[in-house]
């Protein structure tokens, strides 16, 4: 995002245009002059690059954001009028907006359904009028509201379009090491104490002789019946159940 070079086009050196020389502009664009509407798109150039840097950290090059966001330059240019009175930053910014999140949204790796998207979008220019009208950050509660809404759908929404990223992303440098993603993530099937009761039931079967084993982990880790047991192991299913009980009472006895 902070290339100066994007698309063969030296963003140091792109023009900025007066009011006076855009409406000048305009009027022989009107007319069918191609060279002044080339001129008008190049002197606007810089609102495109301005837009961009909002989606930065998506993963997206620059260069393919800046010429989506050039296709929605060409759409203002060509269907902005001047009669209703308004700036073209005004006009043109929504337009070069809408080009980029249809991109993102088509070419995105995880596919979110259309009204999904769509109320995430229209929470996001909520909040953005909000943020203007009380200049302060609304509150999801005021965002739902004025949206008419439950919370949690626009919860659900907003979540939708976040970017994912990797569990193995550095989010914190201390001496040189790195701290990750996966290092804040706590695996809830797989505890501390769960791994440490695993690990003594693992030496409590150590204890037991190998038949016992066999019984067990037939019976207890492989889903096996008593009778499917004892035809396994050729023996009755009375014996499968009182070696059973009496490994069971030597591994408690261990625990």
């Amino acid at each position: 995002m902070n290339k100066v070079e994007i698309c063969g086009v030296n963003t140091a050196k792109l023009p900025v245009l007066t009011h006076e020389e855009k409406l000048a502009l305009f009027q022989k664009i009107k007319q069918g002059d191609e060279q002044a509407r080339q001129t008008f798109i190049e002197g606007n150039l810089r609102l495109v690059l301005s837009i961009i840097q909002r989606f930065t950290g998506r993963g997206e090059q620059a260069d393919d954001l800046f010429q989506v966001g050039c296709i929605g330059l060409i759409k203002a240019t060509d269907n902005f009028d001047l009669t209703q009175q308004v700036k073209f930053s005004t006009y043109a910014v929504p337009m070069i907006l809408g080009e980029l999140r249809r991109f993102l949204r088509d070419y995105n790796s995880i596919r979110v359904s259309r009204s999904l998207r769509d109320t995430a979008y229209r929470a996001l220019r909520v909040r953005e009028e909000l943020t203007r009208k009380n200049g302060q950050e609304p509150k999801l509660e005021e965002i739902a509201k004025e949206m008419d809404l439950p919370k949690e759908d626009v919860v659900l929404a907003l979540d939708a379009i976040q970017d994912p990223i990797s569990l193995y992303e550095p989010v914190f440098h201390e001496d040189g090491d790195a701290l990750y993603v996966m290092d804040q993530i706590q695996d809830e099937k797989s505890s501390h104490e769960q791994w440490l009761q695993n690990l003594s039931i693992n030496e409590a079967m150590e204890k037991l002789s190998e038949r016992e084993q066999k019984i067990l982990n037939l019976r207890f880790f492989q889903g096996h019946t008593q009778m499917e047991v004892s035809s396994e192991i050729g023996i009755s299913q009375a014996q499968v159940s009182r070696i059973e009980k009496n490994a069971l009472k030597q591994m408690r006895k261990y625990l």
